[in-house]
């Protein structure tokens, strides 16, 4: 991978030099683990759990989402996931409510992210 894939990455969140960091350089390694995240359900069960009010789950959703995003490099998400977690932590639940459309637009983007992984 190139500088040119940091370039492209980087309006989606991910923060390339990150991830090698993380991953020792082993690139092919951190594609099989971001694709994993097309996968992944804690934002669905974090905005389930949101919808009914169940705070303690919605917690515990966004703070795992947290831990993927912050492992993959995922800046953007890890970043306003922490913020929901913290809200939601302090008892703060407007706090989180109000987050949670920038949460499902940096989502998107990290999606958009893995497409031009996926491609490279």
């Amino acid at each position: 991978m190139t500088e040119n894939i940091a370039d492209k990455l980087a309006p989606c969140g991910i923060d390339w030099a990150d991830a090698e960091d993380r991953f020792d350089g082993n690139v092919d390694l951190y594609k099989r683990m971001a694709l994993k995240y097309e996968n992944d359900g804690h934002l669905v069960a974090l905005e389930a759990a949101m919808d009914v009010k169940d705070y303690d789950e919605a917690y515990k959703q966004a703070h795992a989402l947290k831990g993927v995003a912050g492992n993959l490099s995922f800046a953007k998400l890890f970043e306003i996931a922490a913020v929901i977690s913290d809200a939601l932590k302090e008892g703060e639940p407007q706090a989180a409510t109000e987050r949670m459309g920038a949460l499902a637009e940096a989502h998107a983007k990290v999606l958009e992210g893995l497409e031009v992984l996926r491609e490279s």
